[in-house]
């Protein structure tokens, strides 16, 4: 039976079906592998972590070993804030793809934007570059995947390059990362590519990433 648990948290708009490959793949490497679902579009950032955090809780509870975490885009954002409301007692390893740690300039330019605010919701409106909330830096074993390739070429156009069609390279980085990667992957794809796979298992297993 697996004694290490890895938490997976899709992104806004999404659903916990887009981890579906990487669910498996670290399934395959021995983890018990729990993806969440939250409805990312209806709520401010507090509440969505106010709902997220009695689900992590039974989990961190039944899990003996480490309890690490894979995140996906403003997923990343939740799992920092419930970290920081309430850390875990065995907290592992955890791994960001794509995050806006920084916030994103094309919430910035969206924000005033009446489709954008129904489409995505509360919590869009706080991913801008000076909306974003402030968490502590992490103090515990933490890589970031960001992607340089996009398959939107609005937002290829709108961000500074790098960038992966939501979030540029530079707005993923904070201080205290253990390690941080661009791949050639896009924002809305990369939890389904092989290296980002790959990447992430090594992560969880050594802390590093491949060079």
């Amino acid at each position: 039976m697996a004694t290490n648990s890895v938490v997976l948290l899709h992104g806004l708009g999404r659903k916990a079906a887009s981890f579906a490959r990487m669910r498996s793949a670290l399934t395959a490497e021995g983890y018990r592998v729990l993806a969440l679902d939250y409805p990312s579009t209806r709520h401010d950032l507090p509440t969505l972590t106010a709902t997220l955090r009695p689900q992590v809780a039974v989990i961190a509870g039944a899990t003996a070993g480490a309890l690490h975490f894979v995140w996906h885009s403003m997923g990343g954002l939740l799992a920092r804030s419930l970290i920081a409301d309430a850390r875990p007692d065995r907290l592992g390893r955890l791994v960001m793809l794509g995050p806006p740690n920084r916030g994103s300039e094309i919430a910035d330019r969206l924000r005033q934007v009446g489709l954008y605010r129904r489409l995505l919701g509360p919590a869009a409106l706080s991913l801008g570059t000076a909306t974003l909330p402030v968490w502590p830096d992490p103090d515990y074993p933490i890589g970031v995947i960001a992607g340089a390739r996009s398959i939107d070429p609005v937002g290829w156009l709108m961000l500074p390059r790098p960038n992966d069609g939501r979030v540029s390279v530079a707005r993923t980085k904070i201080a205290g990362l253990q390690g941080h990667l661009v791949l050639p992957v896009s924002h809305a794809l990369m939890m389904n590519h092989p290296t980002v796979i790959a990447q992430t298992a090594r992560f969880l297993a050594t802390a590093t990433f491949a060079a």
